[in-house]
This record gives structure tokens, C-alpha cells and sequence, in this order.
């Protein structure tokens, strides 16, 4: 790890720059996997305690990777915990605007096309079944991780193949914070945080699963998944 020449303390807001060039690989690639990790694993993990596990796992295959073993340092589990709320806030700003096309948000200051715009995401909160929309979710899933040969999607397939439950459980609650930005007939900015959507995560995965167990016999969600996989890759 690199040293301050004053023999000062590093600075509170780390950077990949602060560590050395072999750390730094390593850390490249553990962020990678744990931003992996966290989407498929835990978007919106319980406790510290779990999000500092999936970042000592990251770590840990990282190091497989790259045939090294480095120990993991406070500071670069820090580095790693921030990816948490940076992976979900990449996401939501992905689907901001496809939520907006998909479903037909139009930003304007006519009255009309206001009320039309807040109607129309009462309607879709209301029916709920409105943002399980197979074709937005691929389109989501595409965008984020399969958009080219460099992406987590192609590079750590296994992560992704077939597509986790609990990463469609997360995109359907971004998708549902898009919607929320559209309440008042205007887009306004909301917060994609664990406090104002953990919840909503919690709902939409126990839905999933519910789901899951009823379609078993035809395994229907299995195929679900697959083909998100598939179309994706």
C-alpha cells in the first residue's frame, strides 16, 4: 500500500490510486466481483456484517484469480462497501429512462400531460402486475451487464447464468422507484436507498418466490430466468 511521504494518515476518501500496483489489480477485480455479488447475492444486504462477507469472498476469488493472496486491509474493504449503494445507483439512472419510455412518461408542462403522467403511475402502482414486464426487465439486464464483451455479465457469467432471483427482485424495484418519480405527473429526483426501498425489495422477492412455488410443477420461473440469461448473452 502506498505511504504518504509526511508519513501522514490516508486521506478519509480512498481511491483506487491510494494503493499500490499489485493491490490495485487485485482490487480492480474484487470490486468487479463484488459489485457481482451484491446485485445477485444481497442488493440490500441485512447488516454490515453480511456486505463485509460478500466483500471478503470478492476479495478472496480475486486473489485466485490473479494466482497472488493479498491481505485484505481495512481500507480496501472500504473501498469495496462503497460499490453497494454505487451498483444500485448505476442501475437506477440505467433505468430511469428506459421505465420512461417503456411505459410512456412524457415530461412536459401542460396540465394534461401531467395528470396523464401521474395516472399512469398510480395505475401501474396500483396493479402492480403492470412493472412485471418481461421485456423492461430485459432490456434493464442488458443495459447494465451484457452491453459489451467487457461487461460483469460476460466476464463473470457465472454469477448471472441462470439470472438470480434476487437480482429480479432488484430490478423490479428500481423499476418501481422509476415510476415513483412520476407520481406527481412531473419526474422528480428520488433517493434509490435502503432505507425508502429495502422493503420494496422485500416484497417484490417474496412475490417472485411465491410465484416460484406455485408455477413449480411447470417450472415456469425456471425458464423465466434462463431465457433472461439467454437473450441477454
Amino acid at each position: 500500500m502506498k505511504k504518504l511521504s509526511d508519513g501522514s494518515r490516508y486521506p478519509s476518501r480512498v481511491k483506487v490510486a491510494d494503493f499500490d500496483d499489485v493491490s490495485k489489480d487485485i482490487l480492480v477485480t474484487a470490486i468487479s466481483l463484488f459489485r457481482c455479488l451484491i446485485v445477485t447475492k444481497a442488493p440490500f444486504p441485512d447488516s454490515i456484517a453480511d456486505e463485509t462477507m460478500l466483500g471478503k469472498d470478492a476479495w478472496r476469488e480475486a486473489c485466485q484469480l490473479k494466482g497472488i493472496n493479498i491481505k485484505l486491509t481495512p481500507l480496501a474493504i472500504k473501498m469495496l462497501l462503497k460499490r453497494t449503494s454505487h451498483v444500485r445507483g448505476e442501475l437506477k439512472t440505467k433505468m430511469r429512462s428506459l421505465t420512461r419510455t417503456f411505459f410512456g412518461f412524457w415530461s412536459s408542462e401542460s396540465r394534461d400531460v401531467i395528470r396523464q403522467n401521474r395516472d399512469l403511475a398510480e395505475a401501474l402502482k396500483d396493479a402492480k402486475t403492470g412493472i412485471y414486464k418481461t421485456e423492461l426487465l430485459q432490456d434493464g439486464i442488458n443495459v447494465m451487464w451484457f452491453a459489451n464483451q467487457s461487461d460483469e455479465g460476460i466476464v463473470y457469467n457465472q454469477f448471472f447464468n441462470p439470472m438470480p432471483i434476487k437480482l429480479i427482485a432488484l430490478m423490479l424495484t428500481t423499476i418501481e422507484c422509476c415510476i415513483d418519480e412520476w407520481m406527481q405527473g412531473v419526474k422528480e429526483d428520488i433517493r434509490f436507498t435502503a432505507i425508502a426501498y429495502g422493503s420494496v425489495y422485500n416484497n417484490h422477492l417474496n412475490s417472485l418466490q411465491r410465484f416460484d412455488k406455485r408455477t413449480a410443477p411447470y417450472k415456469l420461473f425456471e425458464r423465466i430466468c434462463d431465457n433472461l440469461h439467454d437473450v441477454a448473452r
